[in-house]
């Protein structure tokens, strides 16, 4: 089945929000979570993560991809300057910058998340979302490219699998910068 990889605009919010379904994802979190700080995420709910990332979605540029087969959103990745995913940047986090400089260079980029329609996993969406993710960067100006997947375990059920697979970044030239928290590496494609 062919797929087809979009920016994320205000005119493909229904694909968004019929892909996240009446729950939002992940619990609720509608791809807020680097977005909010903790104390912010305990405050919120699921209707107010959904106002809040439709409001980043209208106010622009696109914060990820969508991947579509034939007329459906099957898959999202999350995408854009570190800046844009102020808890992603958090010093006690795997994904913190090597360089604390990065954290606001509008040219550092991260792939912070992903989500996956359930009968839609398993085809390599994610493969295509990151591949398609290199190029967006490329064409808005991006020099780095990182990310903080998870080195899969026997079960690729993972919870912690909406930051992806270490071997997806892998396969598409991403190198291993540093692991700070064990199954958790900081990896980064020069652009």
């Amino acid at each position: 089945m062919s797929t087809t990889i979009v920016p994320l605009t205000p005119e493909h919010w229904t694909d968004f929000e019929d892909l996240f379904g009446k729950q939002g994802a992940c619990y609720g979190c509608w791809c807020t979570h680097f977005r909010l700080t903790p104390a912010e995420r305990r405050a919120s709910d699921r209707e107010r993560n959904k106002d809040q990332i439709k409001a980043r979605i209208e106010a622009g540029p696109p914060p990820g991809l969508l991947a579509f087969e034939e007329d459906r959103a099957v898959g999202w990745m999350q995408i854009g300057p570190r800046a844009d995913v102020p808890e992603w940047n958090n010093r006690g986090r795997g994904s913190a910058p090597v360089d604390p400089a990065d954290a606001g260079d509008p040219n550092v980029w991260a792939i912070s998340c992903f989500f996956i329609r359930a009968n839609a996993r398993g085809r390599g969406i994610t493969h295509r979302l990151v591949d398609g993710g290199v190029a967006f960067a490329r064409e808005n100006g991006a020099r780095l490219l990182e990310a903080c997947p998870i080195d899969l375990s026997r079960d690729s059920r993972s919870i912690g699998l909406f930051v992806g697979s270490s071997r997806v970044f892998e396969k598409a030239g991403f190198e291993r910068l540093l692991e700070r928290k064990p199954g958790r590496p900081l990896m980064r494609l020069v652009l």
